[in-house]
């Protein structure tokens, strides 16, 4: 299903928001971008282009990749699509996970759920991205992830067993991990 929308969000930096007094609703601490590699057609990216982006991302970011509790998915609905981005992302977080226990230390087991706007409003051609920005903002907000529609029926090509992540098959409370130290840490979503 595609459809058309548009979605806007301020940007600014964090020390101009903070001077200015502005309601920050989440800070961005790292982006990357890379082209997909050679791939089969556009249904079948190339999972290790994929999983590069990843590792650069999460890299930039500074933060214990080990505490992300959300990623919001491309999600195609697509029997191939979906299996090659959980792919990527499971090949990208075991190497991320095995690097952050040598930055950070050791960490309890991660739990990361996964789900994409598209099953509740489409492809959104040009506004995708922004759909899928605002509904993590949407959901750090209220300290819920939303439930992914139509997918009680999940792909058997999915590999998740033994990953951390699992897909956001019904509506739950989104709680804050605690740090090594007893802090309370931020939402984090990729």
């Amino acid at each position: 299903m595609h459809g058309e929308g548009v979605g806007l969000v301020f940007l600014k930096s964090l020390a101009d928001a903070e001077r200015d007094g502005d309601r920050i609703l989440a800070v961005i601490r790292a982006s990357a971008e890379n082209h997909g590699g050679h791939a089969a057609s556009l249904t079948a990216p190339n999972p290790k282009a994929q999983a590069e982006l990843l590792r650069t991302a999460y890299a930039r970011s500074g933060i214990d990749p080990r505490t992300v509790g959300y990623i919001e998915a491309h999600g195609t609905g697509t029997p191939l699509g979906d299996p090659i981005e959980v792919e990527a992302l499971t090949g990208a977080f075991a190497d991320l996970a095995r690097d952050a226990e040598a930055t950070f230390g050791p960490a309890p087991a991660q739990s990361c759920a996964i789900g994409s706007v598209k099953s509740n409003i489409g492809h959104l051609e040009l506004a995708a991205g922004i759909a899928g920005l605002i509904k993590v903002l949407l959901q750090m907000r209220h300290g819920e992830i939303a439930r992914t529609l139509h997918c009680d029926e999940l792909n058997p090509y999915l590999k998740l067993a033994g990953s951390p992540f699992h897909v956001a098959q019904q509506e739950t409370a989104w709680s804050h991990l605690i740090d090594g130290d007893g802090n309370i840490l931020p939402r984090r979503a990729g």
